[in-house]
């Protein structure tokens, strides 16, 4: 089962801290867990961005939203206790713990309130179901911008010519950190005679190991298995043994079979890949505008 929205945990957290003891986080996250019929492979799930687990972001959230309703306590670093606010809740035995329920806490209002006046557009509407925390509709947001973006440089490359498109190909490379520390580790091929190979890396000063590349600006259709052929025979008459094949549209099944099968090392780059790597090493693309999210230095807080 999916990991639930983080106010399906509110009620389970109260409960579990309903014995009236201290509970630490990491006891927390185990009873949640079992409450809640979790399985190991759904508490791996990350965010989108691949820096935090789903699970612990929806307990995290779920906790805020009871301690800014003033039903739980945070005794110390990552350890709670309920509050006499939250047993009475508990007293009267509630099926579910929601943001309608929670707009009965005056704590709650003001600081929902507090928060439309600061960020209207990214805090949790009371009138709507709280289906994201925060952190997931930020993120969201961002991938959202990234994916509308991805669709803007693959118009664009798709309109260039394509002596510009093997530039771009071989300035990638380079962003990303291959060839060597000399000013020509890459470049294009001459364009009337390149031979299947449309750029160079070198990866070490003296050139003697190198990356081929071969890239095709397509509007339409997909690179077939004899094009990914055709740059694997190129290969040969260089005797090399690494290559890689970008294109603006995509891969056939029969191209990337055969990719996987030979013994050379080609690595096969389609055009979202393209442009999210483009995205990842600043090549095209400025930033626009920086958030940052910051967050407790549990280092600094710890008495030595």
């Amino acid at each position: 089962m999916p990991v639930p929205s983080f106010d399906k945990f509110m009620l389970p957290l109260l409960n579990a801290l309903s014995d009236d003891k201290e509970h630490t986080l990491q006891e927390l996250y185990v009873t949640l867990s079992n409450e809640l019929n979790l399985t190991e492979e759904d508490m791996k799930e990350l965010l989108p961005s691949g820096k935090q687990k789903v699970f612990h972001s929806r307990i995290g959230w779920a906790r805020t939203y009871l301690k800014k309703a003033e039903l739980l306590h945070t005794v110390r670093k990552a350890t709670f206790t309920i509050t006499e606010a939250g047993k009475e809740l508990l007293s009267k035995q509630p099926t579910k713990i929601d943001k309608n329920l929670l707009k009965n806490y005056e704590p709650f209002i003001l600081w929902m309130n507090k928060s439309n006046t600061k960020s209207e557009e990214l805090s949790v509407d009371l009138t709507e179901d709280i289906i994201e925390t925060p952190t997931e509709q930020i993120e969201r947001a961002h991938q959202t911008i990234e994916s509308d973006l991805i669709d803007e440089l693959l118009t664009t490359i798709k309109e260039c010519s394509p002596q510009f498109f093997e530039q771009l190909v071989v300035d990638l490379m380079l962003a990303m950190g291959y060839g060597g520390p000399t000013p020509d580790a890459g470049k294009v091929t001459q364009y009337s005679n390149d031979g299947g190979i449309d750029g160079i890396i070198n990866e070490d000063a003296l050139g003697l190991d190198k990356i081929y590349l071969q890239a095709k600006r397509y509007s339409e259709g997909s690179v077939g298995r004899s094009e990914v052929q055709a740059f694997s025979g190129a290969l040969d008459m260089t005797n090399a043994i690494k290559g890689v094949f970008i294109t603006t549209s995509r891969f056939s099944s029969g191209a990337i079979e055969f990719a996987n099968q030979i013994s050379k090392n080609i690595i096969l780059i389609n055009g979202e890949k393209l442009a999210k790597l483009m995205i990842d090493y600043d090549l095209g693309v400025n930033t626009k505008q920086t958030y940052k999210i910051k967050q407790i230095d549990s280092d600094y807080f710890t008495d030595n």
